[in-house]
């Protein structure tokens, strides 16, 4: 039996890289797997007041306190209901963890660079600054995101000036 370190050398080798998969809203999306700590099945959180809508709140990870992102909120999809299937994905983003909840992690899969193509270009992209590309692996086409962009802090800072910047306009 393969360890998970020979396989990953091996799909070095293949010049390919391992994604986590998941979807979120029917949509598969995937993630660099070395940046997967691990999966929780859904728990309660402590919220936090005056956060942006997608953070759901905080979590208590054997002593590490770790923020919780709703990636359906963060991507203005709207809010599922939690079931089975619902797993919060850890990630360690240059030594901080962050938690983001996905609908249900579908595999991790090994995508060459012949697979990936970068997303479309168009106006009115919301979002687009967490899009590495795009890629088309069994028969699916996956939305690859850069993760450290959208659990980075200076990303959150600027979304929630965004925010509040929208809400001012509109409704003060």
């Amino acid at each position: 039996m393969q360890t998970a370190r020979v396989l990953q050398e091996k799909a070095l080798q293949a010049n390919e890289e391992q994604f986590l998969t998941f979807r979120l809203d029917g949509q598969e999306y995937g993630i660099d797997i070395l940046k997967v700590q691990e999966i929780k099945g859904w728990d309660k959180m402590t919220p936090i007041p005056n956060s942006p809508p997608y953070v759901k709140g905080v979590l208590n990870l054997r002593g590490v306190i770790v923020p919780v992102f709703d990636l359906r909120l963060r991507f203005g999809l709207p809010e599922a209901v939690r079931d089975a299937f619902t797993v919060i994905i850890v990630v360690n983003i240059g030594g901080r963890l962050a938690g983001i909840v996905v609908d249900a992690v579908s595999d991790v899969i090994n995508i060459g660079a012949e697979q990936q193509c970068a997303a479309p270009e168009y106006e009115g992209q919301q979002n687009r600054e967490f899009i590495m590309g795009l890629a088309q692996a069994d028969g699916k086409l996956l939305i690859l995101l850069d993760i450290d962009r959208m659990v980075n802090p200076e990303a959150l800072d600027k979304t929630e000036t965004q925010f509040s910047a929208k809400c001012s306009a509109c409704c003060f």
